[in-house]
């Protein structure tokens, strides 16, 4: 088995701050998943798409909804996959054990996936459509793939999880990593691995980590908090400005 670099979700995972705001997104079936959709301003003249694969607090969490539609305003439809089956992490009861957890959710996540993407590019089309993907932690995986078969234009990793050497040995694709400095699942040795072997393939990557944050940060940051609220922004920020160069091109 090719070595791990980015754990699966722990402790760290389950808590956070819930912010506070309006979404402005809708909810809508797409390949059987039920799906968070962003739209951008009507003024937007260049169809560009973000597939935006959540951490396990799930794309119709409000921390998450609110991120779906920074991105929508700026230009993008923004599309948030409950590959949870509504059983994401807000809606366990105490007590809930997330290993156990993990390991049923894993699977059918991963299997309802192809069927929704197909069901994605077959109405937002492909031709004059360009996709990016956001892999929030339980995502990165999920973006990895996508990067590595062509699917789409760029993608990018905040705080990753389950994530192996052999994910960056098969990567194609233009990727962005968002990271906390202080992160046990990413921790510093992996990040360095990763960028070896992305070094040793000459791979197009950009790579951020914000030093006083913790894993979790880029969703579930504390935004009374100026250190977490200013990691938070700027790497939402660095997603979208990573995006626009590969659309534009």
């Amino acid at each position: 088995m090719s070595p791990t670099l980015a754990s699966a979700p722990g402790s760290c995972c389950s808590s956070g701050v819930k912010h506070t705001g309006t979404p402005v997104g809708r909810i809508e079936d797409l390949g059987g998943i039920q799906t968070y959709i962003s739209d951008p301003p009507a003024s937007a003249t260049t169809q560009k798409v973000i597939l935006f694969l959540s951490d396990i607090w799930g794309s119709l969490f409000i921390n998450n909804q609110l991120i779906q539609d920074y991105f929508a305003s700026c230009g993008y439809l923004v599309l948030g996959p409950d590959y949870f089956f509504g059983d994401a992490v807000p809606n366990h009861p105490p007590g809930r054990d997330l290993q156990t957890w993990l390991a049923n959710v894993k699977k059918p996540a991963v299997d309802a996936f192809p069927a929704w993407l197909e069901s994605v590019k077959a109405k937002y089309g492909t031709e004059n459509t360009k996709y990016c993907a956001v892999g929030y932690c339980f995502g990165a995986p999920f973006v990895m793939d996508l990067c590595s078969d062509g699917s789409v234009v760029a993608g990018a990793l905040v705080h990753p999880t389950i994530i192996d050497e052999s994910h960056f040995e098969k990567l194609e694709g233009p990727i962005l990593l968002s990271c906390a400095e202080d992160d046990f699942l990413f921790p510093l040795a992996s990040r360095r691995r990763a960028e070896d072997i992305m070094v040793s393939r000459k791979s197009t990557y950009y790579l951020q980590v914000f030093s006083g944050v913790k894993h979790g940060f880029a969703v579930r940051g504390d935004p009374d908090i100026e250190m977490e609220r200013w990691a938070k922004e700027e790497s939402a920020r660095g997603v979208l400005q990573w995006f626009d160069r590969f659309t534009a091109l």
